[in-house]
């Protein structure tokens, strides 16, 4: 992200309000926008190269130019190593590289091997994704990784093929409820294991916790300007680590939820118009686009429902840091996505 590059004098956080829901969604959109996905590398380095020049102090106000490059620089750039995450586990990727994965989860009909296939297919990108965007002031050892992949791996394979073999079982629910019920399986082992995910695979940071800073005053930035020095971190808090890790696995539920449960629920009530019966070659292309069209909608939402520069008081964090707070006793960290 643009924090990353060199220069002491901060860019405005965004042209929204995210103090606000809403404008924390505009901004996710922006971030989640599959166009900067075709940004060249020469067309990267000159989006860094103007937004250096603003930090630098050689352009003095912000202009759609400059925001179109902080744009391209924040759907790009991790935030903590300022190096471009790789392509398909950006979130302006998100969507797209979710797509044949979701669409063949939602397979009706699926048996044993398509659903551990299609299961173990998820939790890999889930594992990529959680990896390339997380808090990276902690590294994950490959060992870890692994671990944790395995167990993610093992908790929704368990899940939906229990679930698979318990509702053909349910003798009290109409044949359309069962029907329903086996839809949503997925959703039950995405949203479970999906969750867990976030949480081993960022475990590492809980354990040491993450780097969290003071929050500055307008003053105090017009002065670390004027003096050229970076915002030291003021330590490690678990707290935060906890916090933030806790609130992307919540994130991942929350996106996860309309994709996994809409589509299916809409589909099964298309196979039943004769229009489909009588074209049932249409049935995958239908269900891409209902995935596609939620997947759309729901991500911004989904991102935005906690900032990502997350600013908490100091005294809700380890007693270290409760007099070590910035502006109104606060301090800040990066949440990951």
């Amino acid at each position: 992200m643009s924090a990353s590059l060199p220069g002491n004098r901060d860019l405005p956080a965004s042209q929204y309000d995210l103090n606000t829901y809403w404008g924390r969604v505009k901004q996710s959109v922006e971030i989640a926008d599959p166009r900067t996905l075709l940004v060249s590398a020469s067309g990267l380095e000159n989006a860094k190269k103007l937004i250096s020049s603003y930090k630098q102090g050689q352009v003095q106000s912000m202009t759609p130019e400059l925001w179109q490059a902080k744009k391209v620089v924040d759907s790009t750039l991790h935030p903590d190593t300022g190096e471009p995450v790789f392509i398909p586990f950006r979130m302006s990727c998100f969507v797209i590289s979710n797509l044949v994965v979701t669409a063949g989860m939602l397979t009706p009909g699926l048996q044993t091997t398509g659903t551990l296939l299609w299961q173990i297919t998820n939790q890999s990108l889930n594992v990529a994704i959680n990896s390339a965007n997380a808090n990276k002031s902690t590294p994950l050892s490959t060992s870890t990784m692994v671990k944790s992949y395995f167990l993610a791996v093992s908790a929704s394979c368990s899940v939906a093929l229990g679930l698979n073999a318990l509702v053909p079982r349910l003798k009290r629910i109409s044949p359309g409820a069962k029907t329903i019920l086996t839809r949503l399986v997925p959703f039950a082992a995405v949203a479970s294991a999906g969750a867990l995910n976030v949480f081993l695979m960022r475990g590492e940071e809980i354990r040491q916790g993450i780097d969290v800073y003071p929050v500055l005053s307008d003053e105090e930035k017009v002065q670390k300007e004027k003096d050229g020095i970076e915002v030291q971190s003021l330590g490690k808090s678990k707290k935060a680590a906890t916090l933030a890790v806790g609130e992307t696995a919540l994130s991942r539920v929350l996106n996860s939820t309309p994709i996994m449960v809409l589509p299916p629920l809409i589909l099964v009530r298309l196979q039943q118009m004769d229009w489909l019966k009588r074209r049932p070659r249409l049935t995958l292309p239908v269900n891409l686009g209902l995935i596609l069209t939620t997947s759309i909608f729901a991500l911004p939402l989904a991102l935005a429902a906690f900032p990502q520069r997350q600013a908490v008081q100091a005294q809700t964090l380890e007693k270290e840091f409760w007099a070590r707070g910035g502006k109104d006793g606060k301090v800040e960290f990066n949440r990951g996505i």
